[in-house]
């Protein structure tokens, strides 16, 4: 499949893209966002410009100059046929620095920028997860932010993959459930639909904003609240949530197969119609 990618100013091809000592590279010194595409056009990227905003701040990096990210998804989005379903993602690192953890970026011009999108597969109608042994540190430097040193996710989602599953899950330090490796995680519990908070160490996904606010106005009873990872083990319904998956179903935890219910049905629904109506929430 091909991906369309803009580095700093310029569509590439196959030719070399950035430089050997780019700290994104050498140690994973950068923040991302990745968007749906829908008929050629991102979804929320307002909310999306935010977060990166917030993950670079946290990791004490420049602000982005977000001009360059609209050149960039411009160009990656005009560069070919439209694309009907996809994923565009932009990347930031620290640019070129020493070999190390320090770094030289003191303002936007420094950073590195990276744009890039494809087409890609409609998710499923449902997925399969499985629980890894690995935590997320909710006391983590990094906790919250979307960074791209993503190493653990790598491991945790192969680990998922060779167990026949789509999405890996993380508990925390304190035994409670998190998040996926690019996914947040619901439960329904007697017809109420519950997510673990920020302090759990789970990134605020976009999809996962976005789902609490449109189910609590359509009526659905929705908490945020610390709950036990054992929780997948006896909730009625289990759902994940995600830039390209929007609101999935999950029909098995490990080696428990789950029903996809009527209160995953809805939220779904609910997502659905009110991001056709507003590519831009």
């Amino acid at each position: 499949m091909t991906v369309r990618v803009w580095v700093n100013g310029r569509l590439r091809g196959a030719e070399p893209s950035l430089s050997a000592l780019d700290h994104g590279l050498t140690v994973g010194d950068g923040a991302f966002e990745t968007l749906k595409i829908v008929d050629g056009e991102p979804f929320a990227l307002n909310r999306h410009a935010e977060r990166l905003d917030r993950s670079l701040a946290g990791l004490g990096l420049p602000l982005a100059d977000h001009g360059v990210i609209a050149d960039g998804v411009t160009a990656v989005l005009g560069a070919g046929d439209l694309i009907p379903f996809g994923r565009l993602r932009y990347t930031v690192t620290a640019g070129v620095g020493p070999l190390g953890s320090d770094r030289t970026a003191t303002d936007s011009s420094g950073l590195t920028y990276v744009v890039t999108a494809g087409e890609q597969a409609r998710p499923p109608e449902s997925g399969a997860v499985v629980v890894v042994p690995w935590t997320r540190n909710e006391r983590s430097a990094t906790a919250g932010l979307k960074t791209t040193s993503y190493a653990d996710n790598v491991i945790a989602l192969a680990f998922a993959r060779q167990r026949g599953a789509s999405e890996a899950i993380f508990g925390n330090t304190r035994g409670e459930l998190c998040e996926g490796t690019g996914s947040n995680v619901f439960v329904v519990v007697d017809g109420t639909i519950v997510t673990p908070p920020a302090h759990s160490g789970a990134l605020e996904g976009i999809t996962r904003a976005l789902t609490i606010e449109w189910c609590r106005e359509d009526g659905l009873a929705v908490e945020e609240r610390a709950l036990p990872l054992e929780v997948l083990r006896t909730a009625d319904e289990v759902f994940i949530t995600s830039s390209t998956r929007d609101v999935l179903a999950v029909h098995a935890v490990d080696d428990r197969e789950l029903r996809p219910g009527s209160v995953t049905a809805r939220a779904a629904k609910i997502f659905a119609e009110r991001s056709a109506e507003d590519r831009d929430p």
